[in-house]
């Protein structure tokens, strides 16, 4: 099988059902920043910080899958059975950042981004999430978007930077903390 078909040559896709669509379109956009967003967490995935929990960090990667899947879908001609999130991935999300912030320091200021490549790696993670969350938000203006693929974008953006602390943490890597200049 080829993996080119020619068919976006002139600048069109098809969604899920058909609906073929520019390639500028919010809903492209927004899928396509969760597919950045994947690739993303396959890097944090891979840092030798996470052996410990590639498993759930895979998990996180099947349900931007999903999220993915709903939002390539025509929401008005699909007749796809495709696969959902559960109110329980989400819970994940929660349980894994209470654990975390039980054995992190209080957080009494804003943190820089960086402090180890790694820790870097899960703050960008954490912008591309909030910019999935803010496309996927505006396209759901116009279109049908499940609530829950909103709130879990939204709850992964807060785990990726619990994450990022827990990482600097394990890393004994410095917090740097925002000095505004007065």
């Amino acid at each position: 099988m080829k993996i080119y078909t020619k068919t976006g040559d002139q600048g069109l896709t098809s969604l899920i059902g058909g609906t073929r669509v520019p390639k500028s379109s919010l809903r492209i956009d927004s899928y396509g920043t969760v597919d950045e967003l994947n690739s993303y967490l396959g890097l944090l995935r891979d840092q030798e910080v996470n052996q410990g929990r590639r498993d759930l960090l895979k998990e996180i990667q099947d349900r931007l899958f999903t999220i993915g899947s709903t939002l390539a879908a025509d929401p008005d001609k699909s007749k796809m059975k495709l696969p959902d999130l559960h109110t329980e991935d989400v819970a994940l999300l929660e349980q894994e950042m209470d654990r975390m912030s039980d054995a992190l320091p209080e957080l009494r200021a804003f943190i820089l981004p960086g402090g180890h490549p790694a820790v870097s790696f899960a703050h960008v993670a954490r912008c591309v999430c909030r910019r999935a969350e803010r496309l996927v938000t505006g396209l759901s203006e116009t279109s049908f978007v499940a609530e829950l693929v909103i709130i879990y974008l939204n709850r992964l953006s807060d785990y990726l930077f619990v994450l990022s602390r827990q990482m600097a943490h394990e890393l004994g890597a410095e917090e740097v903390t925002w000095k505004p200049r007065l």
